[in-house]
């Protein structure tokens, strides 16, 4: 960091300057996290960094912005460093109870809005920081919103984001669909751990809770859990919308067949990925 006593001036540009070198060797998105890192501490939108780069941020915030540095070089985050993580448009609180939200959902999500009938009953399975459960109650003020977790921490993250926006969502502490009547509900939305045990990409991912991101040996376990009990609590014609691993919809899509899905089709991201797979319940099954 550029130091006022040295001779050499704090301004806005020199601390990115400085802190984007601190941060090379740790993360690969530098430059974008010192950006974000400083207007947090400065109160103020990335735009103005660009505007007032001879600013001379204050002693305290100097102060949180090297706190913040610190913390991200130490492997931290930044969402969980700030707190806070944009999804969908709106802020949401998270912790490291919980998975950060990533803009894969957006399409999850997406697909839930334009898909789920009026007035549904929706449930959102393995909810986490509340992220799909929040932006559905928002969007879908028509349906009656719940959502499971089994985690009380994560719980109590998404039930603070609820408040914080004012949404209506019954949340349930409990594991996916087991607090759910049969035949209780129009839709099941998830976005569930679907990372395979040893994949080399979890380093990268050690500050978040590996029960949010891991599910066995082919990442496939909560995502069988979930399909295996969705016939249960879904009424006839009910839909499952399921995210997944880029290279997961194959083996996704016949396990919804399999357990007498209809309709079964995956959707793609914005990266040209199918991320999301949906089915709906046989209007005519008996169970």
């Amino acid at each position: 960091m550029s130091d006022p006593e040295s001779g050499s001036r704090a301004t806005i540009a020199a601390l990115l300057r400085a802190a984007r070198a601190q941060l090379a060797e740790r993360s690969d998105s530098a430059a974008l996290d010192a950006e974000v890192l400083l207007a947090a501490a400065l109160g103020k939108p990335r735009s103005f960094l660009y505007a007032w780069p001879d600013h001379e941020p204050t002693t305290s915030v100097r102060a949180r912005f090297e706190d913040a540095l610190t913390a991200r070089s130490s492997g931290t985050p930044v969402a969980y460093t700030l707190g806070v993580k944009e999804f969908f448009g709106i802020d949401l609180a998270v912790d490291p109870s919980v998975l950060i939200p990533r803009p894969d959902t957006e399409t999850l999500v997406e697909c839930a809005i334009e898909r789920i009938p009026p007035d549904a009953v929706v449930v959102d399975l393995g909810t986490g920081s509340g992220a799909v459960a929040v932006v559905l109650a928002r969007e879908r003020p028509d349906c009656r919103m719940m959502a499971t977790d089994r985690s009380f921490q994560a719980l109590r993250v998404a039930q603070g984001n609820g408040r914080h926006h004012a949404c209506r969502v019954n949340w349930l502490c409990a594991d996916w669909t087991a607090a759910l009547a049969a035949q209780s509900v129009d839709a099941l939305v998830s976005n569930p751990p679907y990372v395979a045990e040893g994949d080399p990409h979890l380093a990268a991912l050690a500050a978040e809770p590996a029960s949010a991101l891991v599910s066995g040996p082919d990442g496939l376990d909560a995502i069988r859990a979930i399909i295996g009990d969705a016939g249960r609590v879904l009424r006839p014609g009910g839909l499952l919308l399921l995210e997944h691993g880029w290279d997961q919809a194959e083996a996704v899509r016949a396990l919804l067949s399999d357990a007498g899905f209809e309709a079964v089709e995956s959707v793609m991201d914005l990266n040209g990925h199918e991320r999301v797979s949906v089915g709906q319940r046989a209007v005519g099954a008996l169970r």
